[in-house]
């Protein structure tokens, strides 16, 4: 099968933002007189965009130390964490190794790539853009861009009808359940890479179509099945260094 187009997800799969995303759940905490949380824990939230993260957190704030659900409501902690992740957004955030490398392969190769990310918009984008990943997808959908998220169906599929693919010739690259269970929805191949979060959880469990111990090895396989398949054209967008 040789395949047009790549869709990756961005937390756990491109870039390690974890350590950030921890530092703005602590800020946020201990801004209304709560304790912060180990990173582990936190780290194993993240997937569902940072309204659900904290959301899920708060819950089990509220069942470990019930007075909190009324000395730090939830709308107020929600709107402290806003501040605290626009101020952390990108501070911390680093690729994953050969993660530019295997976008400019694929790129260069012609390949159509989006980013799809619970995460929202305008905070993908800053990650992206500090990582200096922004200039090589023709897509960047993050958690608010449309009316549902990952892993509904709809996401996944308005990614291909936007880059004028087909489902058979598509892919989706993440490191959770949430990703596998979203490219079986919509009927696209579920990847994996086994170095992210997935709540802790071995990616396996997810029982992907593939995992890939890297994305380096992701560009190579898209590559060589490009290569025993139909010509593959060159790239649209100029060549990337």
């Amino acid at each position: 099968m040789s395949y047009d187009i790549i869709s990756f997800d961005l937390d756990g799969t491109l870039v390690d933002t974890a350590p950030e995303i921890a530092e703005a759940v602590n800020r946020t905490l201990e801004s209304h007189g709560i304790a912060g949380r180990p990173v582990a824990e936190i780290t194993h939230l993240i997937g569902g965009g940072a309204r659900q993260l904290m959301l899920k957190l708060l819950a089990r704030l509220y069942l470990e130390q019930p007075a909190l659900a009324e000395t730090a409501r939830a709308e107020a902690v929600l709107q402290s964490f806003e501040h605290h992740m626009t101020a952390t957004i990108g501070s911390l955030a680093r690729p994953y190794p050969g993660a530019r490398e295997a976008l400019v392969l694929l790129r260069n190769a012609g390949v159509r790539l989006a980013c799809v990310t619970n995460k929202e918009l305008r905070h993908a984008r800053r990650v992206l853009q500090v990582a200096r990943l922004d200039n090589l997808f023709e897509l960047v959908v993050g958690g608010d861009s449309l009316p549902q998220k990952k892993p509904h169906p709809s996401v996944l599929r308005y990614v291909v009808e936007t880059l004028d693919g087909d489902t058979r010739r598509a892919a989706h690259v993440g490191d959770s359940g949430i990703d596998v269970e979203a490219a079986r929805n919509a009927g696209v191949a579920a990847w994996a890479v086994p170095y992210g979060y997935n709540a802790g959880v071995p990616i396996a469990d997810a029982n992907p179509q593939r995992i890939f111990p890297g994305l380096i090895q992701v560009a190579e396989h898209v590559l060589a099945s490009r290569s025993s398949g139909p010509t593959a054209a060159p790239s649209r967008f100029g060549v990337f260094p």
